[in-house]
């Protein structure tokens, strides 16, 4: 599956076996598709990927499993059966790469999958496990999504008003996040194993990446002797002046401008008089009267017709700012068009349908292939005798056992 020109795609050719589900670990998978690696999904009866149940289901098809499963093989193996588990065992021996996310190492343990079971047949395997808080903690068996990741990180202490409940950020982004730092991992697993021909375990934990996150809140609170705690600020942040969400003629709008930044700020604003406050000399200074100040850019903004105006005088300023957009503005803006970041793809079932485009954008494989994602147990035969050599009669033999499954969807 080379690129039009001929060339490879940056994946072409590794080969991965996918137990992951949901979004965390199949995210990473997801990412590496759409580089052309050769992944063989492994599903479990009766459902599948329990991704093939989240919403919106149309005619029993998920648009949600569509999105982070396109470019994927499908098989549907018991693997509570001896033939199941010798099955995916064969199927391990050859792979670059075997990801997961259960929530606990013992589900892969239990069926003779794990990383030291799959080294003993493929010892320069890379082995990928994606769980909410990892395999070396009190918390390691202990099962978690993407808002308990948001909560147990500090993300979510973080995120609202401070004299409100805690909230949720809006999208998964534990799920998501993980799935990148995932996908980088990998990356450099392959580079590593090409130096050394060693493979390894890598162990990410969705709370690890989501802690990641925190850009200085240790720190100030360190070395300010603990009188600085960190806390969710709201709309405008508590240490920086001007950074947060200001209400334009229309819509909101997102300013932050640091200490380079804010002698321009003063002069789009026509008040000179603000540079020369003793009160906001440092960003600390000009947060502490953020109020005042919050006023001062609002009254200014409401003088304008439209946000696009206030935005245009901003940009002419070199204060950096921009619109507060949903995701379904994405849709029709001229710079998410330009950045392809819409995608309508096409699916059997579903028909055309958008999605997120993909965020790299590399120089040496401008296009993307053309994947789909596959229905439950897909490619059994496929991959069974592609792979394993096994015929027609053990195929046979194996579906009436129960042991591969199918499904329409």
């Amino acid at each position: 599956m080379p690129q039009s020109n001929g060339d490879p795609f940056l994946l072409e050719g590794c080969t991965v076996l996918d137990f992951t589900q949901y979004l965390a670990g199949s995210g990473v998978t997801r990412l590496m598709a759409e580089l052309g690696a050769d992944i063989v999904k492994v599903e479990l009866p009766e459902v599948g990927d329990p991704a093939r149940l989240l919403p919106e289901v149309v005619e029993g098809r998920s648009g949600w499993f569509v999105q982070h499963n396109r470019g994927k093989k499908s098989i549907c193996v018991d693997w509570d059966t001896p033939a199941g588990r010798e099955l995916l065992l064969d199927l391990a021996r050859d792979v670059d790469i075997v990801a997961e996310n259960f929530g606990s190492a013992d589900v892969m343990a239990r069926r003779g999958l794990d990383y030291e079971s799959v080294r003993a047949v493929n010892p320069d395997v890379i082995y990928l496990s994606v769980s909410c808080f990892g395999r070396t903690s009190p918390w390691a068996g202990k099962p978690g999504f993407d808002f308990i990741a948001q909560a147990v990180s500090g993300i979510m202490h973080m995120t609202g008003e401070p004299d409100r409940p805690p909230m949720m950020v809006g999208s998964a982004l534990g799920d998501t996040n993980a799935a990148v730092h995932g996908f980088a991992s990998l990356g450099y697993a392959l580079y590593h194993r090409e130096r050394t021909g060693r493979g390894q375990h890598i162990d990410l934990a969705m709370t690890d990446c989501l802690f990641h996150f925190h850009e200085g809140q240790l720190e100030v609170n360190h070395l300010t002797g603990g009188e600085w705690q960190p806390m969710r600020f709201g709309s405008h942040h508590n240490l920086v002046f001007p950074a947060g969400v200001f209400h334009g003629p229309q819509n909101w709008i997102v300013i932050l401008a640091l200490d380079l930044q804010w002698p321009n700020v003063t002069r789009c604003l026509g008040r000179p008089d603000l540079l020369e406050d003793p009160r906001l000399q440092t960003t600390g200074g000009r947060a502490a009267h953020r109020e005042e100040l919050v006023a001062i850019v609002e009254t200014w903004m409401a003088g304008f017709g439209s946000d696009q105006a206030v935005l245009d005088v901003l940009a002419e300023h070199h204060v950096p700012a921009g619109p507060v957009l949903s995701p379904i503005d994405a849709l029709d803006h001229p710079h998410f068009k330009a950045r392809e970041m819409v995608r309508w793809v096409e699916d059997p079932q579903l028909g055309q349908i958008p999605i997120p485009g993909f965020p790299f954008k590399f120089g040496d494989q401008p296009e993307l292939p053309p994947i789909v994602a596959a229905t439950l147990g897909q490619h059994n035969e496929e991959v069974l005798t592609g792979r394993l050599g096994l015929h027609a009669e053990r195929l046979a033999e194996l579906k009436e056992a129960g042991v591969l499954r199918d499904g329409p969807t």
